[in-house]
């Protein structure tokens, strides 16, 4: 099997997904494949080296449309736009995706063997700032920046001139500010 992030594998009867892999070649030794993997079942993330990539057995995943409804204290529920069926994830299920979560959210679900194991978010998402110092007059376009913030409790290093109220653009992926996508006040 050809190792890369993003793909689902079974090992030792468990599902997981490949977060990142880094291949290495010592000098006498053989190759070896460090893999950070993050369990579809429990949630718990684990870094383990392999010699033999066909230890690991690729599990084709399907991807679902789908949204974000609402939680029950530990437990989320998704459903999905194809089938209308209402989907339920444990917050260690989902726990890196909490930072992004708002009701009515696209998302895509990730299904393996026919079951839901997991949720992907937008590559991209809009949350608005709830909290910032303000920033320095005449400091608008500089290089650094300040801490904010977003009503998801997601805290981003964002420009100065970001004010609270104004919606930003976040990278789901490196958990960075993108852009300001609209100014707070409704402007």
């Amino acid at each position: 099997m050809q190792v890369r992030v993003g793909a689902a594998v079974r090992m030792e009867g468990e599902l997981y997904l490949i977060l990142d892999a880094k291949h290495t070649h010592k000098g006498r030794g053989g190759a070896t494949i460090t893999v950070k993997l993050k369990n579809l079942t429990t949630g718990a993330v684990q870094e383990v080296t392999i010699r033999d990539p066909d230890a690991l057995e690729e599990v084709f995943l399907e991807r679902k449309p789908a949204q974000y409804s609402y939680n029950t204290g530990e437990t989320y529920h998704f459903y999905d736009t194809t089938t209308f069926e209402e989907i339920a994830f444990s917050r260690s299920q989902i726990e890196d995706l909490l930072p992004f979560l708002k009701e009515g959210m696209e998302v895509t679900l990730l299904y393996a063997d026919g079951k839901p194991v997991a949720v992907e978010p937008p590559n991209f998402v809009e949350l608005e700032v709830v909290d910032t110092p303000p920033g320095v007059k005449g400091d608008t376009v500089s290089g650094g920046g300040k801490p904010a913030t977003l009503e998801t409790g997601l805290v981003v290093q964002v420009p100065f001139f970001i004010e609270v109220g104004d919606v930003v653009r976040v990278d789901t992926r490196t958990r960075k500010y993108i852009e300001r996508v609209r100014k707070g006040g409704g402007s």
